[in-house]
């Protein structure tokens, strides 16, 4: 059995373009524009779950956990909705990078370089957040495991990931990579992306039920992202603990 979820060459990949976090014309421009309609859908969906009314700070007290959380850019957001957020990184210079930013905005957020089946911790999470990092580990179902161990009963966890389709593969690698180029080259392996029916058949065993699966479309014209029946290339899931 496998003890660690750390992929070296991911890390390193990552690490490497770390100073780039907050520059929204960086390496990472395409997740500042994807940024704002994944806040909106996790906190709808938050407020929705626990029947939350704080129209100050609408997610007063939940607690959330980040795996992945790179240099805070879910982090800070959920933070300044009132959540008490911790954020996990396998690369210390994400971390540092998170935790000067975090400085900066005086956000209280508790970052560690961790994974979560290194991550010892007493708290058991109302949410946890895999953003767009199932496909950058290796050993997907020990990770998912992993994480289901860090969640309370009735606890949330939302996944974004890339599906595994001939158009994901068009659009994400040789769209994104090669032609637009909005991502560096080698950023995504399509071997290690994820159909939605396999995800939620992991998730299950570790008592995880699927309660909404949603696809993300970029418009091109509009330049923008928005929520989407089509999961044929990013799709986002919410999954509640039994």
């Amino acid at each position: 059995m496998k003890n660690n979820t750390i992929n070296k060459k991911e890390i390193e990949k990552f690490s490497k373009i770390a100073e780039e976090w907050w520059n929204p014309q960086g390496k990472f421009k395409p997740l500042h524009k994807f940024n704002p309609i994944r806040i909106s859908y996790i906190k709808e969906n938050i407020i929705n779950s626990f029947k939350l009314s704080n129209k100050q700070k609408p997610l007063h007290k939940v607690k959330i956990l980040d795996i992945g959380c790179g240099g805070g850019l879910l982090s800070e957001p959920m933070s300044r909705m009132g959540a008490e957020v911790f954020g996990i990184d396998a690369s210390e210079k994400n971390i540092n990078v998170a935790k000067l930013h975090a400085k900066k905005n005086n956000l209280n957020i508790n970052y560690k370089c961790a994974s979560p089946e290194k991550f010892n911790t007493k708290i058991k999470f109302d949410v946890i957040l895999n953003m767009e990092i199932i496909e950058h580990v290796d050993d997907v179902e020990f990770f998912l495991k992993s994480c289901s161990k860090l969640l309370k009963k009735n606890g949330i966890m939302f996944v974004a990931t890339l599906n595994k389709t001939l158009k994901s593969y068009l659009f994400a690698i040789v769209g994104a990579e090669y032609v637009l180029r909005w991502l560096p080259i080698g950023t995504h392996e399509w071997e290690k992306f994820i159909k939605p029916d396999d995800l939620i058949s992991m998730l299950k065993k570790y008592n995880l039920e699927m309660e909404l699966i949603d696809g993300m479309k970029f418009d091109l014209i509009k330049n923008e992202w928005s929520v989407s029946s089509d999961k044929s290339v990013n799709y986002i899931g919410k999954f509640i603990k039994n």
